[in-house]
């Protein structure tokens, strides 16, 4: 079996690996069993490398301009009271668990920012009522932590 590294482009931010239009080299299992199938990344060729302007400037239209409007939406967030209202059991146990595209709902409902739902990192799967809290990465140097009020309906 080769263990040998593999050369990606990244389409989509990966947690600890880099953001989307950076070369990474990875192991080939990882990058050939989950990178690549799932669109995350895309073999690194010298015609794939004229992509990467495109995918780096399609990122920076979506990303928060700047570190300042970054500094901004983090202390915005910090200010929020997000509850969010889901079917529990008796026992305070949710039906299923919250998941990143269900706080970027309520953080939009609740007067927030616009947040992408892979920028929303959840530690441990949220299955219970109570308050909770998540990391939402603004920027490169600037991430915010979010309380939230997981509420029984």
């Amino acid at each position: 079996m080769s263990r040998t590294p593999m050369k990606l482009i990244l389409t989509q931010e990966v947690t600890g690996l880099g953001a989307p239009g950076d070369v990474v080299e990875v192991a080939g299992g990882y990058g050939r069993n989950y990178l690549v199938p799932r669109g995350l990344a895309m073999r690194w060729t010298r015609g794939a490398e004229k992509q990467i302007d495109l995918i780096k400037r399609a990122r920076s239209a979506r990303d928060i301009r700047s570190l300042d409007d970054a500094r901004q939406a983090a202390g915005r967030l910090s200010e929020l009271t997000v509850r969010l209202h889901t079917r529990a059991g008796g026992t305070g146990r949710l039906f299923g668990s919250v998941g990143p595209a269900d706080i970027a709902d309520a953080v939009r409902a609740a007067g927030g920012p616009d947040l992408d739902k892979r920028r929303i990192e959840v530690r441990n799967p949220i299955k219970t009522i109570g308050a909770h809290q998540v990391t939402v990465r603004l920027h490169p140097e600037v991430s915010a932590t979010l309380d939230i009020e997981i509420v029984g309906a």
